[in-house]
């Protein structure tokens, strides 16, 4: 509903604009937005046409870590941490390993297997709700009422999920390479560290709303390690030129991006899964899921185009340049805040945002990479609470729109200042 009211504003905006300049005696701007549709639907094809081999590649790979077990492995891996944050669910409950799944999922990309592990993660947290409700109360009007309020483990669960992270950012890659990125993945550093930052400061947000002991040991291990992960990246930016911190940060995403390939091939290996059979089956998914998109991507790419071609955008960032650098700041950045802006509201119109600000400024340029760092840092907020809520018939979300908005706020930041130590 919030992307329909977008997509409608853009060509309202953009109408509005045109009329004005054309009264004003620019008799080429109704020409440039027409140009500007059939264009922007012509990139937007071969965008999509361009990612089925790429989507079909790593979304093989990635089924093979599927099948080989590492997800698993992960969820392993994170249930000393998992418990202390959601101290509501009982401990052994079936419900935990749904959400372990959810989040190493999300973790390796897998989108296609994190939603309905996601969903069914929420099923079982309102289960428990439900329980606590009817234990407490046998007024129909109570329980109801509590069966639409979030629980503080939903909570947790989504503002985790909304907070973005992945530990392979392939879509952003991808666009990456279509857009004519020199080096597509001299990004994955920086989104790692600006998703690793915006998952911390969820954590530590909504503990505190929920009053959870953050001086735990298994919790504030976890947050000293990952202070220490982004403070040890940030003081190397700080002691190394930006040229020689650009090309190892490339050396480095592509040494750890080729070890996954090789670590999931050898999951499959000791698990004695079919590779080879399991890849493909992976593969034909990416195909489908270049094949999807190509409608969204033509819709925002579009309405995208109108809007930049009334001269709606350039207005708009031009404005906010001006503010910047009256207030006496830096206005590099300001270019790339509509992808920022757009992420909380719709993934698609996030997307279609980043792959403008490359097709405009240049897939290399500060804000191209900045738009992808954006783009990488945190999820949809709003379109995440949507769905998952709106799988359980949670009406009361209580603290998670305010929760997940201060996680992306703190995403923002932190993919601003990874920005500035690496391409600035």
């Amino acid at each position: 509903m919030v992307l329909n009211y977008i997509w409608i504003g853009f060509f309202a905006v953009a109408f509005l604009i045109a009329l004005i300049q054309l009264m004003l005696g620019n008799t080429e701007v109704f020409p440039a937005i027409m140009n500007s549709t059939f264009e922007n639907a012509k990139t937007a094809f071969e965008i999509s046409l361009g990612l089925t081999g790429v989507l079909s590649l790593w979304m093989g790979i990635m089924k093979i870590g599927e099948r080989g077990g590492l997800v698993n492995t992960l969820a392993r891996w994170l249930s000393p941490l998992m418990v202390k944050l959601f101290p509501d669910v009982p401990a052994g409950h079936p419900v935990f390993g749904h959400l372990f799944m959810n989040i190493s999922a999300n973790m390796l990309g897998l989108d296609n297997a994190a939603t309905p592990l996601g969903l069914k993660a929420m099923e079982g947290l309102q289960e428990l709700n439900r329980q606590k409700v009817d234990s407490q109360t046998t007024d129909p009007v109570a329980r109801q009422r509590g069966y639409e309020t979030a629980t503080n483990p939903m909570i947790m669960f989504l503002v985790l999920n909304t907070s973005g992270l992945t530990l392979i950012p392939v879509s952003v890659m991808v666009y990456r390479a279509q857009m004519g990125a020199a080096q597509p993945t001299d990004v994955f550093i920086p989104i790692l560290i600006a998703t690793t930052v915006a998952t911390l400061a969820g954590m530590v947000i909504t503990s505190l709303y929920q009053r959870i002991n953050l001086f735990n040991r298994v919790i504030l291990g976890t947050i000293l390690g990952l202070c220490l992960l982004v403070s040890g990246v940030i003081w190397l930016g700080s002691v190394v030129d930006r040229e020689t911190m650009n090309q190892w940060s490339s050396v480095v995403a592509n040494v750890i991006l080729f070890s996954v390939i090789i670590a999931f091939i050898a999951s499959g290996v000791r698990k004695r899964i079919n590779v080879y059979e399991a890849f493909i089956e992976g593969a034909k998914g990416g195909f489908e899921t270049a094949v999807r998109i190509i409608p969204y991507l033509v819709a925002i790419l579009v309405a995208i185009g109108v809007f930049r071609a009334s001269g709606a955008m350039s207005f708009i960032v031009d404005g906010l340049g001006r503010l910047v650098e009256w207030c006496g700041g830096n206005a590099d950045y300001v270019a790339a805040l509509p992808t920022a802006i757009m992420k909380p509201l719709s993934g698609s119109g996030a997307r279609g945002m980043m792959v403008d600000a490359m097709q405009t400024y240049g897939a290399d340029s500060f804000v191209g990479r900045l738009s992808s760092i954006f783009q990488g840092a945190t999820d949809t907020t709003f379109y995440i609470l949507a769905v998952y809520f709106g799988s359980v018939g949670v009406r009361h979300t209580r603290h998670a729109v305010s929760a997940g908005l201060l996680t992306d706020i703190c995403g923002v930041i932190a993919a601003m200042v990874v920005a500035y130590i690496f391409f600035g």
